[in-house]
């Protein structure tokens, strides 16, 4: 079982990529709020380690070059915020037969049965990220992730 913080950091640059997929290309304000939940400042005014922790994965995310922004709002939001042609290449591809099996199932004749296109679709890793926080299990939500996040730059088709 991995640590707990990594796997709300998976969770956390999985609604990150398909919230900004889903805009694509257009830029959005990117609120942690919003992928983390609400947070409450203390007396300082200091926000909880949870969004101090979404914060942080949303500029590495940036950091490692998945999108770009333009500023950050306090330590509230992304202001500007955008996939990078990399991430939105990944995002888009295929993921390898044995992730899509290994989170969707085998294979079933239904899907079987969708024309090529579709089926691309729905074994791209965007679908598979999707998938993974619907079924709201960490153990496929990290798949998903760390299979997008850490793949091979996705060959020219």
């Amino acid at each position: 079982m991995a640590d707990i913080h990594v796997e709300e950091f998976y969770k956390d640059a999985a609604i990150a990529l398909a919230q900004l997929y889903s805009a694509f290309p257009r830029r959005v304000n990117l609120f942690v709020e919003d992928i983390a939940g609400p947070d409450e400042t203390d007396e300082f005014g200091l926000h909880s380690k949870r969004h101090m922790a979404c914060f942080g994965a949303l500029l590495w995310l940036a950091e490692e070059g998945f999108l770009r922004y333009v500023d950050t709002i306090r330590q509230e939001a992304l202001d500007q915020a955008i996939l990078t042609q990399e991430a939105f290449t990944r995002l888009s591809s295929p993921a390898p037969d044995a992730l899509v099996e290994k989170l969707m199932g085998p294979q079933d004749p239904a899907r079987t049965s969708l024309p090529p296109s579709l089926q691309e679709d729905l074994s791209s890793h965007i679908h598979l990220v999707r998938t993974a926080l619907k079924s709201r299990h960490s153990v496929r939500i990290g798949y998903a992730v760390r299979a997008t996040l850490f793949a091979d730059k996705p060959s020219a088709r």
